[in-house]
């Protein structure tokens, strides 16, 4: 069995593509955007729904951005943690 580190490193793992929203609401939100778009294109010219599509990319490419700087923090975050752990520094006591 390939370790993470191997599969990370092979461009195995896509943590972007895999992560999905446990929300309840999540699946039904995007469902009604869905429905939006689709009434748009038939109130649109098509000149402006592809004004609308581009806007979507857009959006899309900023949440991907967003979601790398969280996934980075994080990430960065738990490896400080660990480092504390597995050094000692981590003493929980209040002296």
């Amino acid at each position: 069995m390939k370790s993470i580190l191997q599969a990370l490193y092979d461009g195995e793992i896509f943590p972007d593509e895999l992560i999905v929203s446990k929300d309840p609401d999540y699946r039904p939100t995007h469902r009604k955007i869905s429905e939006e778009k689709e009434y748009l294109k038939q109130k649109l010219t098509e000149e402006d729904y592809k004004r609308l599509e581009e806007i979507d990319n857009l959006f899309c490419q900023a949440t991907s951005m967003s979601a790398y700087e969280a996934f980075s923090y994080g990430f960065k975050l738990g490896a400080i943690l660990l480092i504390e752990i597995f050094t000692g520094t981590d003493d929980l006591s209040r002296n």
